[in-house]
């Protein structure tokens, strides 16, 4: 399954990178799938620790999204950004938990992929953008949407990536700049080439470049294209089966580097030609959490016999794979080939690592180690887990497909602080800004903040 992103989230897009490096704050504004540099986390102490939707605690509003969608919210100093995909079938399937039905889902009937802006402070829509209205070219998973992709902004331009129904740009006023057609972009598992379980990597922005991850079942690619008027600037194909993972861009000592999941292989590339710098053999084999970098080191996780983790590092160059037996080299500075997250992102939020499987289990690592610290079920929930987290003032947010948002202390002990209950499914991850957080269920984006 796929998301997000992610991506089943999937496919949702659900698709990761989450740092957090001690020496580097996040600005305000939250720009992309798990904000800034995807490192899912806001320096920030105001932010809730608990709310009530249902009674209104510390909502301070509640705006209704038509249609379906798994892609996450972002933030631009006061406008929040959305994307959905609205079917004329008035009551679509969507399906939730821990499923082993991997079948995909035909739609016969129109959708209108759409844009949304919505005021932060009153929850407003400003604007809303049909981008692209027909018959799906492609089949979801049941669990995934035809808007996993999250979308990105630079505070000029905002990108919306449908998948097969095209890339996006808008500019804040919600006047379409330019649109890219990609082809047909069909993603399933390598074991299940004929299914399809939908597109969930999203879009990025550095700089004056849109960088998206096209891995998909014939012809994968990674490309930048041109933020001010939508022309390629390069294109480096992949050898690559479905892949739901978002890219991550890192710049350290001259360098600058787009990290990419794969199936069958991870690695970096040039931010400014595309070509590759280095490659990691992966044994993921449905790669959805999105890779990212904390204190010079790249987190790399997905799913596979074992659900590898690999900890390289941003420094690497050539083939870093790991030889039979080994679980170290130059390169790769600790591995666990078996507690992996499938979906979630992992977090690194100050000297400890956090993985969060689709199961709810919860483990904690030394970052800089892969020190076991502990390994619990995230308050003793048995419900499946999309969503990746994020963390602020101290704490982690861990949201289930139930709606439950588990708050738990950070640190090297497993400590509980709250679980809040949104009445709703929830796919999406979460964004934080200004002491707010912004969750996306699968009705209602709500803004909580006390």
């Amino acid at each position: 399954m796929a998301f997000r992103n992610s991506c089943f989230a999937a496919l949702i897009g659900v698709t990761a990178t989450l740092v957090c490096s001690r020496t580097m704050a996040s600005p305000p504004n939250w720009p992309r799938f798990r904000g800034a540099h995807a490192r899912g986390i806001a320096e920030s102490d105001n932010v809730p620790v608990k709310w009530d939707a249902e009674k209104g605690e510390n909502i301070k509003w509640k705006t209704a999204i038509p249609g379906l969608g798994h892609s996450s919210p972002i933030v631009w100093g006061d406008r929040v950004f959305v994307t959905s995909a609205v079917s004329d079938d008035p009551d679509p399937v969507l399906h939730t938990g821990l499923l082993s039905d991997a079948s995909d889902y035909l739609e016969d009937v129109i959708h209108h992929y759409r844009v949304y802006c919505i005021d932060k402070n009153t929850g407003k829509i400003v604007w809303e953008k049909t981008a692209h209205s027909g018959v799906p070219h492609n089949r979801r998973h049941r669990k995934s949407t035809h808007a996993n992709s999250t979308p990105a902004t630079d505070g000029k331009h905002v990108i919306a990536f449908f998948g097969s129904e095209g890339l996006y740009c808008y500019d804040f006023s919600g006047r379409q700049i330019w649109k890219q057609n990609l082809g047909v972009l069909s993603a399933a598992p390598g074991y299940a080439p004929t299914t399809q379980w939908g597109f969930a990597s999203s879009p990025i922005i550095h700089e004056n470049l849109v960088i998206v991850q096209c891995d998909v079942s014939e012809q994968s690619f990674l490309a930048a294209y041109n933020v001010t008027d939508g022309t390629r600037v390069w294109h480096t194909p992949r050898d690559e089966g479905g892949t739901w993972s978002t890219p991550t861009v890192h710049a350290a000592d001259g360098r600058t580097q787009v990290i990419v999941n794969g199936t069958n292989h991870a690695g970096g590339y040039d931010a400014t030609t595309g070509e590759e710098l280095w490659r990691l053999t992966s044994t993921c084999i449905i790669p959805i959490p999105t890779p990212f970098v904390a204190d010079g080191l790249v987190f790399i996780t997905g799913a596979a016999v074992g659900n590898p983790i690999y900890v390289v590092r941003v420094d690497a160059r050539g083939d870093v794979s790991l030889k039979e037996g080994e679980q170290t080299n130059e390169s790769i500075v600790w591995s666990n080939l078996s507690r992996g997250s499938y979906i979630p992102t992992p977090i690194v939020y100050g000297d400890y690592f956090y993985v969060v499987n689709h199961r709810g289990i919860l483990t904690a690592y030394r970052a800089a180690s892969g020190e076991r610290l502990f390994h619990k079920r995230v308050t003793g929930s048995r419900a499946a887990f999309s969503s990746s987290p994020v963390a602020a003032g101290g704490r982690l947010y861990f949201t289930s497909e139930e709606g439950d948002i588990h708050v738990i202390k950070a640190g090297p002990e497993y400590e509980v602080l709250a679980a809040n209950r949104m009445g709703e499914p929830c796919l999406a991850t979460p964004a934080i800004t200004d002491g707010m957080i912004f969750i996306r269920t699968t009705k209602h984006l709500f803004a909580i903040g006390e």
